[in-house]
């Protein structure tokens, strides 16, 4: 990061340029909230107009994001009053029209995984002929499976087949049960996102995004945009060096499974907290990147370090869902166990998420330090 912070600081903008960059940004965001605001509006009830209308309010979503992440970075030299009761109403816009995007990739998530975990497992390659009992013994691969607290035997085939059987089984339900429970959520997401565009406090939003797409009330203060954008590299800078990179620096090393297992309803969050939370601040180090130099200067470090974190985010999401749903009330015991294995799966996922940004950071760190 250290090269990139001497790129976004050693522009010398002065400050009136730098208003102007900062102007041009949400007003050109502002502009697009609007438009997508329209689109929105004029969008059809047939199965086009649907998909239109989904698009519009991504749109929507991702223009008043990059409003309220602009707001939150340089609001020592914007209005302190306007930007302090618009920031967190775009806030609560933003998070409204995520929901019902973030079901429908969630259950894709989790039924693509069931897919997978479930399918017909391979047909083993037939062993080489032996010689006597003694060379079949040491030729035969060995898995171990738990028979009791501190003894092991080796699984057999049976065992491995049982598990296989099981899981096939059990899968169809679970994916029957995460269906009905994800797209009900999903249809409610959908409803209250509709509510919240028609209501008051929407249009309240609308009508002063609708004045900055024309004015930026600025405070007057000649803080510089590039010490405001080195700050949030700071606070990134600062929050990453709290990650247990060491350990997500080796693959499978199942810390993410092990605290996920010991106790699903909290420790799984406590451990993902400080991740999410670098996720949200190296999404406000890219946008204020984003002020300073354009979009096209980030590197595809920064953007590999944030899809993986990304990937993180909707792994951890998507495992709570399964945890959520092997909770309910008298499910068969094959689907509990599909759903388990699914959670598994999906805390796995989160280790790989980690892993993979752990090597794009790192890699970062090392060619610019």
């Amino acid at each position: 990061m250290a090269q990139q912070h001497h790129e976004m600081t050693g522009t010398g903008m002065g400050a009136g340029a730098a208003h102007e960059a900062l102007a041009a940004h949400l007003q050109d965001q502002a502009t697009e909230f609007l438009r997508s605001l329209r689109l929105h509006r004029e969008s059809t009830t047939d199965a086009q107009g649907a998909e239109e209308s989904l698009a519009a309010a991504r749109s929507l979503r991702r223009a008043a994001r990059r409003i309220g992440a602009a707001l939150h970075t340089f609001r020592p030299v914007l209005d302190p009053q306007w930007s302090a009761a618009l920031r967190p109403e775009l806030a609560w816009l933003s998070g409204t029209l995520a929901q019902e995007h973030a079901y429908t990739t969630r259950l894709e998530r989790l039924l693509e995984a069931l897919h997978r975990l479930s399918g017909p497992p391979q047909v083993p390659v037939p062993a080489a002929p032996v010689t006597s009992a003694a060379s079949a013994a040491s030729a035969a691969p060995v898995t171990v499976t738990r028979t009791a607290p501190g003894r092991s035997r080796p699984a057999s085939a049976d065992d491995r087949g049982g598990a296989q059987r099981g899981l096939t089984v059990g899968a169809a339900k679970a994916a029957a049960l995460l269906e009905r429970q994800l797209t009900l959520a999903r249809t409610r997401a959908h409803s209250t996102a509709l509510q919240a565009l028609g209501s008051s406090r929407f249009h309240a939003v609308a009508d002063s995004v609708a004045v900055l797409a024309s004015e930026v009330p600025f405070s007057g203060a000649t803080d510089g945009l590039e010490q405001l954008a080195a700050r949030a590299e700071s606070d990134l800078a600062e929050a990453v060096e709290a990650l247990p990179l060491g350990r997500a620096g080796h693959p499978y090393n199942a810390e993410a499974l092990a605290h996920g297992l010991h106790s699903a309803e909290s420790a799984p969050d406590a451990q993902d907290a400080p991740w999410l939370k670098v996720r949200s601040l190296l999404r406000l180090y890219r946008y204020a990147h984003e002020v300073i130099q354009g979009p096209a200067s980030l590197e595809p470090r920064v953007l590999d370090a944030s899809h993986a974190l990304n990937v993180h985010r909707e792994a951890a999401a998507a495992a709570s869902a399964a945890a959520q749903a092997a909770r309910t009330p008298r499910i068969a015991p094959a689907t509990a166990y599909a759903l388990g294995v699914l959670h598994a799966d999906q805390r796995h996922e989160v280790e790989a998420a980690r892993f993979a940004f752990q090597r794009a950071w790192q890699h970062e760190t090392v060619s610019t330090g």
